[in-house]
């Protein structure tokens, strides 16, 4: 019985510490454009979800980020200034890692792909609450 207890507690502080890392990482995609914000942040709610409710509140309730997470959370909507700001940074990444990197044409190909499965999917999400 002890050992099922001191796994689970393991297993939440590693939520616990993913969650903390992505909020560290969100916190910089606000400010460096080749990062994302809200796809850090929304890792991160899910991570406190299994870990720390508290945490889990504080990211959910905060004024700057609570908003989009509730958005997500409750009506998997992306606004479109979010949709805008993360197609953005990966063109301009993409054009950054195809101009000015050493990744080989295969490499910058596959990011690429990546990135344009990636927008397909942020593209179309819904911008808004239906009935609002």
């Amino acid at each position: 019985m002890w050992g099922i207890v001191q796994r689970l507690s393991v297993i939440r502080l590693l939520f616990l510490l993913a969650g903390l890392l992505c909020v560290g990482l969100g916190f910089l995609g606000a400010f460096l454009p080749v990062l994302p914000t809200t796809p850090f942040l929304i890792i991160a709610l899910w991570c406190f979800s299994h870990s720390s409710q508290r945490f889990h509140d504080w990211l959910f309730t905060h004024p700057l980020f609570g908003p989009l997470l509730r958005d997500w959370e409750n009506h998997r909507v992306i606004p479109p200034y979010a949709k805008g700001a993360a197609v953005t940074a990966m063109t301009i990444s993409l054009i950054y890692v195809a101009f000015y990197s050493p990744v080989p044409w295969f490499g910058v190909v596959g990011i690429a792909l990546f990135m344009a499965w990636s927008a397909w999917y942020i593209l179309t999400r819904p911008s808004r609450v239906e009935g609002e």
